[in-house]
């Protein structure tokens, strides 16, 4: 008994990174969803950090009331550049992309997240390329076949795999956001860019909230206070552009389901989830998860808004799978020879999570963290 808790123990920062990739995939079908409904979407990623700050806030106040963590002008400022980087500016930069060139090449972008993250990581001292060893070769070989794993999917069709079974259609094949058959010229270049950024954007973000997970451990105000910041980006960005009341309205529709469920669990809950995955593993580990959300986007087009499912996409999956494996396995014996992982005994008195800066300066300082009441 003792063994399994120590492998659920191990397996834990993995199982919280696919439930991450869940909620995100779900989020891009909402925005899907309520972008065919005519809503502007700088208007939704506004009202998605709105709503995840409104939720936060009383929560981080309920749970950390006794054990908050001293808010200093660090972390304020550091705060400040994880709501710029994650929330308002790289959110903004995907939808600018998505307006001005394809879907396709703007996923693609994003799929270099994990590798841009690696290259940070190891400039930051956060990762080690030890290509010699044998878990530095894994780290490196799982990353680049998660990468073309996801290339493949975006790119490659092949044969369509029939799924007769699947008859339900949310778009009902009305108006759907896209401008990118429009877009020439210096919109194409512009969009590119635009997707460039916003993966740079995610990946420098990734770096700073591991340095603020780091130095700032109460991780439901950590999520609140960059929730509170993005909103504030996001709200100044969106009316400066977006002046037309009737787009701000929120009925009981789709609009209102997507603005709270990317608020409250995406941006809100898998916050702080990222923020205790960071905070475990690095910034690499989480980066990685990335492309899953690929998978999870194809297979749910393909079951609720009639998408078309090809072979391409199920081999790019199965690479993605591969190199998630790789990553995971290099990783946990990373951890190993740093003496990271609890023994037995630790893991059966432990009730929440270790957590463990990936920094060498803060390696000393372990806090656990009571999971209990987050149940993203």
């Amino acid at each position: 008994m003792e063994r399994i808790c120590r492998v659920l123990q191990g397996l834990k920062p993995a199982l919280l990174m696919v439930l991450v990739q869940v909620a995100f995939a779900a989020v891009n079908i909402l925005y899907k969803l309520a972008a065919n409904d005519g809503m502007n979407l700088k208007i939704i990623v506004a009202y998605r950090f709105i709503f995840a700050t409104a939720f936060m806030a009383p929560l981080a106040f309920i749970v950390e009331r006794k054990n908050r963590g001293k808010l200093t002008w660090t972390v304020i400022i550091q705060a400040f550049f994880c709501g710029l980087f994650g929330c308002s500016f790289a959110q903004n930069a995907y939808i600018e992309s998505l307006a001005l060139i394809s879907a396709t090449f703007a996923c693609a972008m994003a799929n270099l997240i994990p590798a841009v993250t690696f290259i940070l990581a190891f400039i930051f001292r956060m990762e080690r390329m030890e290509l010699a060893s044998t878990k530095g070769k894994a780290k490196a070989i799982g990353t680049l076949m998660g990468i073309g794993g996801a290339m493949l999917l975006t790119f490659y069709k092949g044969l369509e795999i029939n799924n007769g079974s699947a008859k339900v259609n949310l778009l009902n094949h009305r108006r759907y956001y896209s401008h990118a058959a429009s877009s020439h010229g210096h919109g194409r270049i512009l969009g590119f860019f635009m997707a460039l950024l916003n993966c740079l954007s995610y990946s420098s973000w990734l770096i700073v909230q591991a340095k603020m997970s780091a130095r700032y451990r109460s991780h439901y105000s950590n999520s609140a206070l960059v929730c509170a910041m993005g909103a504030i980006q996001a709200t100044v960005f969106a009316l400066c552009l977006e002046r037309d009341w009737n787009q701000w309205k929120l009925g009981w529709n789709i609009r209102l389901l997507t603005a709270a469920f990317s608020g409250v669990v995406g941006s809100g809950l898998m916050g702080i989830v990222i923020s205790w995955c960071l905070a475990m593993r690095g910034p690499l580990f989480v980066a990685i998860f990335s492309p899953l959300m690929l998978v999870l986007v194809a297979i749910a087009g393909s079951l609720l808004l009639a998408e078309k499912l090809y072979l391409g996409s199920i081999v790019g999956a199965l690479l993605i799978i591969c190199g998630l494996y790789f990553v995971l396995w290099g990783k946990s014996k990373e951890m190993k020879a740093k003496k990271l992982v609890p023994s037995e005994t630790e893991a059966s008195q432990e009730v929440g999570i270790i957590v463990t800066s990936p920094t060498k300066d803060t390696c000393s300082d372990n806090s656990r963290v009571d999971i209990g009441s987050s149940k993203k």
